[in-house]
């Protein structure tokens, strides 16, 4: 599965730290030309660097996924660098937590426009060179937050989660035509820097809740954007593959057996 990411061109979006930079690594190790995308520079480049220490192609790049014609920019100028995009990870996101009673009408467009409109401006930026490459790959980083599950604090969040599987279901019909195929992956509770420092105690309780005992890597959600983005799952389109360490499966703390 993975030589058929080799030489492949991919731009991942928000990945400059987290699931992004995860994904990053997981598709450079397998011999992909990935672009790093943050809305930093010089974040972008400290995770390149990383890449490129470890023998692996990578270079940088600012965008802003919340502004169409910065996303316009981006991709030309990554299809410019490395000679196409073939593969699409639209994984930018922010998650500020707001009550119901509290929550302004800017808290939830900002969360909107970067999480789900972001994802459209993305797409339709790179949709002329997925087009071009020899089988496109879009894969979307969601949540089971939103989709399936729901957190106390998180409903502009959880909205944006919901509305970029409305987004690729749709997209996946007319993307079809040109043989790109559209999927996304949907993590549980995974360890990445914002989580570390909350603390052990924290952390154990949040993994008790998890069927298989442990938070998830940023490498679990990355090998699966892997398979998604292979040409041997080049027959699967519009679906969703959670990601969750069995979380959502019980009906209740007793369930877990």
């Amino acid at each position: 599965m993975a030589n058929s990411i080799n030489g492949k061109a991919v731009l991942v979006t928000g990945s400059s730290k987290g699931i992004g930079k995860g994904i990053a690594r997981v598709f450079a190790s397998q011999g992909a030309q990935v672009a790093v995308v943050a809305r930093h520079l010089e974040a972008a480049e400290a995770c390149a660097a990383e890449i490129r220490d470890a023998g692996w192609i990578a270079k940088a790049f600012a965008g802003d996924v919340s502004s169409r014609s910065s996303m316009t920019e981006l991709a030309e100028a990554v299809a410019k660098a490395f000679g196409g995009i073939d593969v699409l990870c639209a994984n930018a996101g922010i998650f500020p937590s707001a009550s119901l009673e509290e929550m302004s009408g800017d808290d939830w467009d900002q969360v909107l426009c970067t999480n789900a409109r972001g994802t459209l401006f993305a797409l339709q930026a790179c949709l002329p060179y997925l087009k071009q490459a020899e089988y496109g790959r879009v894969i979307i980083t969601s949540s089971i937050t939103g989709p399936v599950t729901g957190y106390a604090g998180w409903s502009h969040y959880g909205a944006s989660k919901a509305a970029q599987l409305g987004l690729m279901r749709s997209a996946a019909l007319e993307l079809a035509h040109h043989q790109i195929t559209i999927n996304a992956v949907m993590p549980g509770n995974i360890l990445t820097e914002g989580l570390q420092g909350l603390g052990d105690e924290y952390l154990q309780k949040m993994a008790s809740s998890i069927p298989l005992k442990r938070l998830g890597s940023v490498e679990d959600i990355a090998h699966a954007a892997l398979f998604l983005a292979s040409k041997e799952a080049g027959f699967i389109t519009g679906q969703t593959l959670i990601v969750d360490g069995g979380q959502t499966i019980p009906e209740n703390i007793d369930a877990m057996g």
